[in-house]
């Protein structure tokens, strides 16, 4: 069985090997993780702006102020949809491309090119739509309760780097075989996240800087560790050919 600490000490020798092309490929990852939530939301601020300006001060040129801030409403809403929209068909398949490339860094030294190994692997819709269903599972179980959701999460995880490696598997075998690597690892995948808590800090004190120089790239050579340990159970195992 596999210790935090012993991910992490293979992870940071891997991607510290291939430094600057591990950082790029790291700030790519980053860059669609989340982005288009955080468009959507920045909306939704922005259409109860007005409620609080009249409830604040109230008055004066409210009608000017209201048809304003349903503009930028509008606008921001607009940007949300391209944000999610880029995620779907671009970043989730650069993702994919991520993953290939931090599993190969185990061994080899690939190029940043390597994001767009999905875009060119002749399987991109179905990479598409297993990782929007995945990212939909995922969404709907955590508007049920916020457990599940975070349980779905980590049953899931593997699913890109199982694509990764992959490309041409059917979603169903995908989110199967994720299941059955995850399944009893779900606690320790998330105590492994925790363990990063300290460099999520630094990030935010620095700006982001350090997560783009050193937390982010290392993070994710972490996982791909995981995953390579995981796959290999998986083959001892004998429910991966």
């Amino acid at each position: 069985m596999w210790t935090s600490a012993e991910l992490k000490m293979r992870a940071k020798g891997a991607f510290q090997k291939n430094y600057w092309s591990a950082v790029l490929v790291g700030f790519v990852m980053a860059i669609f993780g989340g982005s288009a939530g955080m468009a959507a939301g920045r909306a939704s601020g922005y259409s109860n702006a007005y409620e609080e300006y009249q409830y604040y001060w109230g008055g004066g040129d409210s009608l000017a102020f209201a048809a304003a801030m349903m503009i930028v409403a509008a606008v921001a809403g607009i940007i949300g949809l391209i944000f999610f929209f880029l995620d779907i068909f671009v970043g989730n398949v650069l993702k994919i491309g991520g993953c290939r490339f931090f599993i190969m860094n185990q061994t080899e030294n690939p190029s940043a090119g390597m994001l767009g190994f999905g875009f060119k692997s002749g399987n991109y819709g179905k990479l598409v739509l297993t990782m929007f269903l995945k990212q939909l599972y995922e969404g709907l179980w955590t508007l049920l309760l916020i457990v599940p959701g975070i349980i779905k999460h980590y049953e899931y995880l593997m699913i890109p780097y199982i694509l990764a490696e992959n490309p041409e598997m059917e979603r169903q075998e995908a989110f199967l075989i994720s299941k059955r690597m995850m399944m009893g690892q779900k606690m320790n995948a998330f105590v492994l996240d925790l363990t990063f808590i300290g460099w999520r800090i630094l990030e935010m004190l620095s700006f982001g800087i350090v997560g783009i120089f050193y937390s982010g790239p290392y993070y994710e050579a972490t996982i791909a560790e995981l995953y390579s340990v995981n796959r290999t159970m998986a083959y001892q195992n004998g429910y991966i050919r």
